[in-house]
């Protein structure tokens, strides 16, 4: 094992680990982690990631449940229209997608950048709402209509299919802005949508890509270990600070990303 596979595996466990502290952001880092560490293509780093994120959070899940820290009954509404979405994008969406989105005399504007700068921007737009919102994360018991969490899990769900994420990072901001769920309720809740999305997710791409099913299972268990440290961790930080920086962390990524595909 070379040093950029042990790097890759480290990487895996702080995957966990984020997933565990915020309900999110595990796909955040395993799409840069496989494309500019490990050398994936996008379109199979977005595959394996729907997979890593959805075995981690599955056990985030437990763990949650476990400490009084889910709404079920918000989490599976989002998650019906979302995963319909999300297996739809990466069954048919995705593979139709040409190779070449535009090219400008000798410049390419390839799938693959298009879809690591789509990822940014989504990224980027999440990172702001999260850190400007001045809301208490102990927000009033209130829930919104179901045609409205439809929508939503519509729209998310067709943006984290083209981007193989689980949506934990769209999603938490979603379940404290619009369902008003509060911040710590809110990321355990996330981690029943990012599973169900993730995996149904998965199996739409195991019809299209060839799976290095030795490579994959060992990542993810290394994701999983982090994932319960993770949630040992979160009992210990406070929800608002754990909202702010989250945030932060997906602006970082997000400015990370574009530079990376500019200077490529």
């Amino acid at each position: 094992m070379d040093n950029t596979q042990i790097l890759g595996y480290l990487g895996a466990l702080v995957v966990g680990l984020v997933l565990g502290l915020i309900g999110g952001g595990g796909s955040i880092l395993t799409v840069p982690l496989l494309v500019y560490l490990l050398g994936y293509n996008p379109i199979i780093a977005t595959a394996y990631s729907l997979f890593v994120v959805g075995i981690t959070s599955l056990i985030g899940t437990f763990q949650k449940y476990k400490k009084g820290l889910l709404d079920i009954t918000t989490g599976l509404a989002f998650s019906f229209p979302s995963f319909v979405a999300v297996y739809l994008s990466r069954r048919y969406l995705v593979p139709n997608i040409p190779d070449t989105l535009l090219t400008l005399g000798s410049l390419s504007f390839t799938k693959e950048m298009g879809i690591m700068i789509f990822f940014s921007i989504i990224m980027l737009i999440s990172s702001i709402s999260m850190i400007k919102n001045k809301k208490n994360g102990n927000a009033p018991d209130y829930k919104q209509a179901y045609y409205k969490t439809f929508i939503q899990g519509l729209i998310i769900g067709t943006i984290t299919g083209i981007i193989g994420a689980g949506g934990g990072f769209l999603y938490v901001p979603a379940l404290v802005l619009w369902a008003k769920i509060p911040m710590k309720k809110a990321v355990g809740t996330s981690l029943i949508i990012v599973t169900i999305n993730s995996l149904i997710g998965f199996t739409g791409d195991m019809q299209t890509i060839d799976i290095d099913w030795v490579f994959l299972l060992s990542f993810s268990f290394i994701s999983i270990l982090g994932i319960l440290v993770g949630v040992y961790l979160s009992k210990f930080i406070d929800g608002n600070k754990l909202k702010k920086s989250f945030g932060v962390f997906t602006l970082i990524m997000a400015i990370y990303i574009v530079y990376r595909e500019i200077n490529l």
